[in-house]
């Protein structure tokens, strides 16, 4: 073959042009260490939440009056609580409530958030300004605050904390959305959009929504963070997941009495809390840079 004929090698600058955004940010992603170590942590903490009843040694309410404030042992690795309950186990169990207020509040949030700041950016008008005035009232109250006020109206259980917590994360959610579609609806193809005459509802679900989706996953990993801090806080309260079900909250609650004699009653749960929480703001870091489209 003639080489003046032959075809040029791709360079990197093609590969990269015809790359995806989803596999670029994927790409980039993974050369973040700090993200992909938090996600692998992620990942193991779901997995031990799934598996608890293979994965824990003992019935997490199971009393033992002849090993009640056990040091961690070869019997008991992390030890045992006032009544004799394995704490391994519990932490393992416990990880089912905290992930489960974490990602089911955010759902909430996001369920009821992005709608309505969906509609407030690409409606405008009086309906903007009354769901803004609304969105500001509730971001001006703490997020605990508000979530310790709601879950106390509603009753002490889990899954009132959910809600409580879910309900307090939307204005985060509707500011979000509002302020993506704001920059996003005057763009050209939202206009070519609108000059062909697809409906205002087509306009906003298939042309506005799924450029805004980034910054909405990145902001629901963020929450989920804060979400498993609230439901701690919440079950500490005693507002929360209630005995003998395990709660990392909970066992905090429990061993604030005994730090003197039982310190590992609280080194645990707090160092689960402290990981879980970690791991998902260093991944919607992760996220968060790798979906930005002026990365290099």
């Amino acid at each position: 073959m003639d080489p003046t004929t032959a075809p040029a090698p791709e360079t990197a600058d093609s590969a990269f042009a015809i790359e995806s955004p989803s596999r670029r940010a994927l790409r980039r992603l993974a050369h973040r260490k700090g993200a992909m170590v938090a996600l692998g942590i992620i990942v193991l903490i779901i997995l031990v939440a799934i598996f608890a009843p293979l994965i824990a040694p003992y019935d997490p309410a199971q009393q033992s009056w002849s090993a009640v404030r056990k040091a961690p042992s070869a019997a008991h690795w992390f030890g045992t609580d006032e009544v004799g309950r394995d704490i391994l186990s519990r932490i393992i169990y416990g990880a089912r409530a905290s992930l489960s207020a974490g990602v089911i509040s955010v759902a909430i949030a996001i369920a009821v958030g992005v709608p309505l700041g969906l509609l407030a950016g690409y409606v405008g008008g009086l309906l903007d300004g009354l769901i803004s005035r609304l969105t500001d009232a509730m971001l001006a109250c703490p997020f605990l605050i508000l979530a310790i006020a709601l879950a106390a109206f509603l009753g002490p259980s889990l899954g009132n904390a959910m809600i409580a917590i879910g309900i307090t994360a939307t204005p985060i959610f509707v500011r979000l959305t509002r302020g993506q579609v704001l920059s996003v609806r005057s763009e050209d193809y939202v206009e070519a959009a609108r000059a062909i005459g697809n409906p205002h509802w087509r306009i906003a679900v298939r042309h506005i929504l799924p450029n805004v989706l980034p910054q909405l996953l990145v902001q629901a990993t963020l929450t989920i963070a804060a979400a498993v801090i609230a439901e701690a806080s919440l079950s500490f309260l005693g507002l929360g997941q209630q005995p003998p079900a395990p709660s990392w909250g909970f066992m905090l609650n429990a061993a604030q009495r005994f730090l003197t004699n039982a310190p590992w009653m609280a080194v645990w749960p707090g160092l689960a809390i402290f990981i879980t929480v970690l791991s998902f703001n260093l991944l919607g870091d992760g996220l968060r840079d790798a979906l930005d489209p002026r990365a290099k």
